[in-house]
Formats: C-alpha cells, sequence, structure tokens
C-alpha cells in the first residue's frame, strides 16, 4: 500500500470538512480555478449572492473568508445561500490566512479551525443557519445609513459620469444593429439559467439581440444561442464564447486600462473597449439604449432592494440606478415577460379551442336536415377521393 494513500485516508477520517485549498491573494476577488471538493479562501468583506451562487455551482466544500461575511452594514445574501446548500464557512480569520495557507494544499476544516495535517493555520467563526440569521437581523438596523452613502455615492458619480449617462458620450458603437429591435442581456445572476430557459418562447417568436455579460455570455452559449455582444472580462469568459460572439466589449477603467484585453489580442479577436466606472451590466444597458433599442428585456439583474445592495461592488450601484433611470419604461425584467408568456396560452391548448368549436358545429349540423344533406355531400366526396387514392396504387 502506498503511504501517500494512507495518509489522504487518515486526513479525511477526521472530523469537519477537508479540500484542496484555491487562495485568492486580492481581496474581492475569487481565485482563478475552483471547483468539485475545493475549499476556496478569499478576503470577501460582505459575501454577496453572486459569489456564493458561483461557489455552489462550482461544488466547494468549504469557504475561508478573512473578512467579516456579514459586516452589519447591510443583509447581504451570501453567507446564507452557503448555508442552504452545507458549504462549510468560516469567516473572520484575519488577512494572514492568504499567506499561512498555500494554494494546491490539503486542508481541514473543523470547528472554525483551519488545520494543515496537525497544524492549526487559522481559526474564525464556523457560521450555520442561526448564527447567519441573527446577524442578518442586526444587519438590517445597517441599512439606513447604507443607504444614505448610496445617494451621496450617486451624487458623486453623476458628476465624473455625467456626459455618459445624460448624453451616451463615450458608448462604443458595436456593429451589431438594435434601432427598433428588443434586447436581451444576460448577466449571470441568481436564477439566470432558469429565467433563460423560461424565456425560450419570447426568444423564438422575436428574435431579439443577445448580449452575454462576464459568464452569462457563456450560458448563452451552452444553451444553443449565438451570443451577438459580449460584454465583460475575458479573463473569466470561455475562449469559444469569445470567438462565437459577434461583437466583444471589453469594460475598462477610467484610465484607459482594460483588464484582459491581452488575452483578447493573444486570441487574435477584434474587441472595443469602454471606459467607464460602472459595472459590465449597466455598460451592456448602455449600448442598447444608445443603439435605440425598442425594448431591453434583463436576465439575472437584481431586483429587490436587498439584491440591489448585495452587488459585491458598492461603488457601482450608483451607475445601476442611474442607467436603470435613463432606460425607463424600456427595461423589462425577463421574469415577467416569462409570467406574460404563460398567461397567453400554449399552442395545445388553442388547438383544442379549435377542435372543440368543431365538434359543436358538426353535431348542430348533424341534428339539423341540412346537416344530413350536408353531411351525405361530404360522404360521397370522401369515397370518390378514396377511390382515386386507391387507383394510384392498383
Amino acid at each position: 500500500m502506498k503511504i501517500s494513500g494512507l495518509l489522504t485516508r487518515q486526513e479525511d477520517s477526521r472530523p469537519g470538512v477537508a479540500g484542496t485549498a484555491r487562495v485568492a491573494h486580492r481581496p474581492g476577488e475569487l481565485p482563478r480555478r475552483f471547483g468539485p471538493g475545493d475549499v476556496v479562501v478569499f478576503d470577501h468583506v460582505d459575501l454577496d449572492r453572486r459569489t456564493a451562487d458561483a461557489l455552489v455551482e462550482a461544488g466547494v466544500v468549504g469557504v475561508v473568508n478573512a473578512a467579516p461575511s456579514i459586516s452589519g452594514r447591510f443583509p447581504n445574501l451570501g453567507p446564507e445561500v452557503l448555508s442552504g446548500a452545507d458549504v462549510t464557512l468560516i469567516d473572520d480569520v484575519g488577512s494572514d490566512v492568504l499567506r499561512s495557507v498555500k494554494d494546491g494544499a490539503r486542508i481541514r476544516l473543523h470547528e472554525g479551525v483551519v488545520h494543515s495535517g496537525d497544524e492549526e493555520l487559522a481559526y474564525g467563526q464556523e457560521q450555520d443557519a442561526d448564527s447567519i440569521a441573527d446577524q442578518l437581523i442586526e444587519a438590517k438596523a445597517g441599512m439606513t445609513a447604507q443607504l444614505e452613502a448610496f445617494s451621496a455615492n450617486t451624487i458623486e458619480f453623476l458628476r465624473t459620469e455625467r456626459m455618459l449617462i445624460l448624453d451616451g458620450i463615450g458608448v462604443p458603437d458595436v456593429s451589431v444593429p438594435m434601432e427598433g429591435r428588443h434586447v436581451l442581456v444576460l448577466a449571470p445572476g441568481y436564477g439566470h439559467v432558469d429565467d433563460l430557459k423560461r424565456l425560450k418562447r419570447y426568444i423564438k417568436h422575436y428574435r431579439p439581440v443577445l448580449i452575454g455579460v462576464d459568464t452569462g455570455a457563456d450560458t448563452l452559449r451552452r444553451a444553443g444561442y449565438h451570443p451577438d455582444v459580449v460584454v465583460g472580462d475575458p479573463n473569466g469568459i470561455e475562449t469559444a464564447t469569445l470567438k462565437r460572439g459577434t461583437e466583444v466589449v471589453v469594460p475598462a477603467h477610467v484610465d484607459g486600462h482594460a483588464p484582459g484585453i491581452e488575452r483578447i489580442q493573444d486570441l487574435g479577436i477584434g474587441a472595443l473597449t469602454f471606459p467607464a466606472s460602472g459595472n459590465p451590466e449597466d455598460l451592456a444597458l448602455l449600448i442598447a439604449d444608445a443603439r435605440a433599442a425598442q425594448l431591453v428585456v434583463t436576465v439575472g439583474f437584481q431586483a429587490t432592494l436587498h439584491e440591489f445592495l448585495d452587488r459585491g461592488r458598492s461603488g457601482s450601484n450608483p451607475s445601476t440606478f442611474l442607467t436603470r433611470l435613463r432606460l425607463g419604461s424600456r427595461l423589462v425584467d425577463g421574469s415577467a415577460v416569462a409570467v406574460l408568456q404563460r398567461g397567453t396560452g400554449s399552442n395545445a391548448a388553442l388547438l383544442l379551442l379549435v377542435l372543440a368549436v368543431l365538434a359543436v358545429v358538426f353535431i348542430a349540423l348533424a341534428a339539423s336536415g341540412f346537416g344530413t344533406s350536408f353531411l351525405a355531400v361530404l360522404q360521397d366526396a370522401g369515397q370518390s377521393a378514396l377511390a382515386l387514392v386507391k387507383g394510384w396504387f392498383v
């Protein structure tokens, strides 16, 4: 028996959750790669729902957060998502954990302690459903202060980006025609995959321009659609999606630097840059607005107040608020479109209705003298047609 296999079984038999460490060394970022059985180690204050959804979807077994997962500023939704998926969460362990835990190492989480073999690398608070619920109740009191700060950030954002928001100056001129057409913008938010499935009939009927934001573009491709425009950091988007997109737009910082543009150049793909301080979802909406889209349907966007605050990128929230104001009544949530579609009835129901009407007409004709003569004529015509068809095969 190999010694390495024996050591692995001994480690896995100990209490707690064990997995391969995947470490992100920059605050607020996820590791470049993580998957089933991994333990993600990062520094992420107020763990947001989108990040938690990505972790659950990847199949991680544990999360070690150097920062508080719920700071108390507002009731963020990420920790609750992890708890509901039985992902072990240990938070507020301190930033030293990003150095003490080596990427790719085997670690074990138990009762708030991060172990590597017999060594204790860090410790914090292991969260469960009860502790998370208690913290969320306390965090609701912080929403007032958060909204006040949001108001101040909105004024500052409008001061620096007023030409973009008010006049559309700086929006890249994409080649995809959108004037007078429907546009569907898919972001990788909560439930976006299921919402896209529910919009299958809408997409087939209206054939909207499809804009994929970040990994939302990957979702479009996997569902069998051709992304007309891809907006986001190319480093987080699959190569096949980037090559399939008709137009690729890379968000850039105000100083012009566009993260991920090097990958685009290495792939030999043409791309436009969009220098702005807004997040990719808002930039996609501004593109649709600048191209005079008739209607913009959003999928995977935050709709409630809690989700709106729970972005993980509080500095971008003012752009979201102002962008939605700019589009006004042309902006429709995809969930509402799906509900309206269900209310219109299916083709099968319409066919049953037509058959029922024909049955009533048939019975009425059969009960009348005219109906009897009419049915006799139909019978003679049917027999003649049948005789003609038989003659073809004799």
